[in-house]
């Protein structure tokens, strides 16, 4: 196919729908897109089948394009970049100016910060020290710190309990190691020694070691017993899954692999995964997920993996 086909089959395909796929594919493949912007893709396509068509379309457009720039004397990026720009005017209601980074706007300022892959150690003060997780953002607050985004390991071994702000709610302990996620507005606690407190919207619950609770929009949980070793799996570069949907798996990944996996296939999206992957291998886990499930796999720019 040519240049002159390719912009017959784009005026062709011109419609709202079909320049919202183009912007979606335009953010992907922009170095800025996010995991939430994943999950948003996801249920844009899963609207219905005439969504996922339209970014099918946008998909081939683009692979098409690259053969076609790849014969002519035109830049490869520039071809490809100048077709889904030409998108923008059309239709904006995908792509917007905001911040790409854990935290938002308040990350920008956070006093502790990892990026993708990323762990580092913290000492708070005496007798406090933090572990980071990828992609995470801590803010001091007085005495305490506020977890903006992302996952911590906290030792307390003070007096004066320490005070941990997570989303709507907070944990306060003196004498505890606990881990603390909060990722896609939901926050979940987990005591790995000692006993803390957690308290949210006005209620206060007490956790005891190997004890969890979640809290969120949705309210705050009953806490439950976990495997704490299979929580902080993390710590030892290893990533531990039991009877979780692949579309977890996938979105947990993309906290800890430059660019991104995009599980565009809602069936199997729902499929239980049993499976430990060590962090220095996931650079060919779009492979693995492909040979064991059947999946198609389209790379696009900036480490962007399409799996449908």
């Amino acid at each position: 196919m040519n240049i002159f086909s390719l912009s017959a089959a784009r005026q062709s395909a011109a419609s709202p729908l079909h320049d919202e796929a183009r912007d979606w594919l335009l953010l992907l493949t922009s170095g800025r897109a996010t995991v939430a912007d994943a999950k948003a893709l996801r249920a844009w396509c899963d609207q219905s089948p005439e969504h996922a068509q339209a970014f099918e379309q946008a998909k081939r457009l683009w692979q098409q394009l690259g053969s076609a720039v790849e014969q002519s004397a035109a830049p490869r990026h520039f071809g490809r970049r100048a077709f889904l720009g030409g998108a923008i005017a059309a239709s904006a209601a995908v792509v917007m100016v905001r911040v790409g980074v854990p935290g938002g706007f308040a990350g920008l300022t956070a006093d502790y910060k990892t990026e993708v892959g990323e762990q580092r150690q913290v000492v708070l003060s005496e007798g406090v020290s933090l572990e980071l997780n990828t992609q995470t953002r801590i803010s001091r607050v007085g005495q305490g710190i506020e977890l903006l985004e992302g996952e911590v390991e906290v030792l307390a071994r003070v007096a004066q309990p320490l005070k941990v702000q997570a989303g709507e709610g907070s944990v306060s302990a003196g004498q505890a190691r606990f881990n603390v996620r909060n990722t896609d507005h939901s926050v979940c606690v987990t005591c790995l020694e000692g006993w803390l407190s957690v308290d949210v919207a006005g209620r206060s619950v007490r956790l005891d070691s190997g004890r969890q609770l979640t809290y969120g929009a949705a309210g705050i949980g009953e806490p439950v017993s976990v495997d704490t070793q299979a929580v902080v799996a993390w710590r030892e570069q290893v990533l531990v899954f039991n009877n979780a949907t692949l579309s977890t798996v996938v979105d947990e990944i993309n906290r800890y692999r430059p660019g991104m996996l995009v599980l565009l296939n809602k069936q199997l999206g729902q499929r239980r995964v049993q499976a430990r992957f060590n962090l220095q291998q996931l650079a060919g886990v779009a492979l693995l997920i492909r040979d064991a499930y059947g999946a198609k796999c389209t790379e696009l720019p900036g480490g962007v993996v399409l799996l449908s």
